[in-house]
């Protein structure tokens, strides 16, 4: 049996970068008051069709759906933005101040798995939830920014934009249709297919030709009314002021419907297309588009498995070795061995208890191989004495010590 398509194992040797990910989220985002939060893989279809639009790719053709046994249609959760606006609906948050969370957990897209991307994928992210000012736009991305440079993420790039109000698209949606539709025959073909649904995503084609149309073509930044630009200068000047570089592409859009105002991803200069770590931006109307109170918000979202793959040659984490390895031969020592395993326990000193029963030599060999600082010894002829045999692996020394020494002996063992 193989694993299905697009989902991969983590392994034991890989957790530990998956658990330094975590440590490290935890504790930056805490320093800024943000709490952890979980939601379920399992949600009602028509809240992803409410929030992320009907005319998307995750829509049409990326999402995992099923009819359960009470006839009701399920998603697994493609992101986990609209689950976060549900949960703040539905256990009514709203009545708290300013909600910052944040979330680590697996997502679920069918899109053709590659290097960095799989069908079932994990996502870092973070929601900062009731509040309009520029200076929470800056706040999550200064997180983002401090987050990755903390996890040795090297020659990354923010890129910002302002995507301005729905009535500011609309109308930039009609000026920019009419001008795509003089080139309609030189466009790559899934542009064309986005003319009328979704003109904004061509902005984002990766394909030459389109790119060089959309070179002409005509400026979101134009269409902004002078709140949407007064924001955006803010969010831009509070980077200035915390010397964050960043770069203004007015072609960047984000693929999900909810999204307005400020936009923004943080690349890197990877090869490969794929070279999105981070993105994000506000969405002030998804919450009360599902049925809430008007509540502004902006977040983003990293990539885990994307992450990992660009960081694994730099950071290198220490091997976590056992202290004790504990040997055993014979009935009466293997119901001794339950009493110094509680000391060790409770002294918190990391151990191994060989469960292969075989000979001393061989144990003792098997955890040289571990890496382990000290062997306890405990056979026969140590219980039939009251005592126990240690044995320093680094230098191979052996001694045994009177069972009623153990307690001052132990201290030994942790270093």
């Amino acid at each position: 049996m193989q694993p299905l398509r697009g989902t991969k194992d983590i392994l034991p040797d890989e957790i530990a970068y998956w658990q330094y990910i975590y440590t490290k989220a935890l504790a930056i985002l805490s320093l800024h008051n943000y709490s952890e939060i979980r939601t379920p893989i399992v949600e009602s279809t028509n809240l992803f069709k409410r929030s992320i639009g009907e005319t998307t790719d995750i829509i049409n053709k990326e999402m995992y759906t099923f009819i359960d046994q009470g006839n009701r249609s399920i998603t697994l959760r493609p992101e986990a933005t609209a689950s976060i606006a549900r949960a703040f609906i539905s256990n009514k948050l709203y009545q708290n101040n300013i909600q910052r969370l944040w979330y680590l957990g697996p997502m679920f897209r069918y899109e053709r798995p590659q290097s960095g991307r799989q069908r079932q994928f994990n996502q870092l992210g973070i929601e900062c939830i009731g509040s309009i000012n520029p200076m929470a736009d800056t706040e999550v991305i200064h997180l983002a920014n401090k987050l990755l440079k903390e996890l040795q993420v090297k020659n990354s790039i923010l890129e910002i934009n302002s995507i301005g109000t729905l009535e500011e698209r609309q109308s930039y949606k009609i000026d920019l249709i009419e001008y795509l539709l003089q080139y309609q025959e030189d466009l790559d073909q899934d542009s064309k297919n986005r003319i009328y649904s979704n003109p904004l995503r061509i902005l984002d084609s990766k394909n030459l030709k389109t790119q060089e149309i959309l070179d002409r073509a005509p400026k979101l930044n134009k269409y902004l009314n002078q709140r949407s630009t007064e924001h955006f200068y803010l969010v831009c000047s509070y980077l200035n002021n915390l010397n964050i570089t960043y770069k203004i592409n007015h072609k960047l859009v984000r693929g999900l419907d909810y999204y307005n105002q400020t936009a923004f991803e943080i690349k890197t200069n990877s090869q490969n297309s794929q070279n999105t770590i981070c993105g994000g931006g506000r969405y002030d109307t998804l919450i009360e588009q599902l049925g809430g109170p008007r509540t502004p918000a902006v977040g983003w979202a990293i990539g885990i498995e994307r992450l990992l793959k660009i960081i694994e040659d730099e950071l290198i984490l220490p091997k976590q070795k056992i202290n004790v390895y504990i040997a055993t031969q014979g009935l009466a020592a293997q119901k001794k061995i339950w009493e110094i395993i509680k000391i060790l326990e409770e002294k918190n000193i990391k151990f191994e208890l060989d469960l292969a029963n075989t000979s001393f030599q061989k144990q003792i060999k098997k955890a040289s191989k571990l890496g382990a600082k000290f062997c306890i010894i405990l056979g026969d002829q140590e219980v039939t004495d009251n005592c126990i045999t240690i044995k320093r692996l680094d230098d191979y020394i052996q001694y045994t010590i009177q069972y009623s020494n153990f307690l001052q002996e132990i201290h030994k063992l942790k270093h």
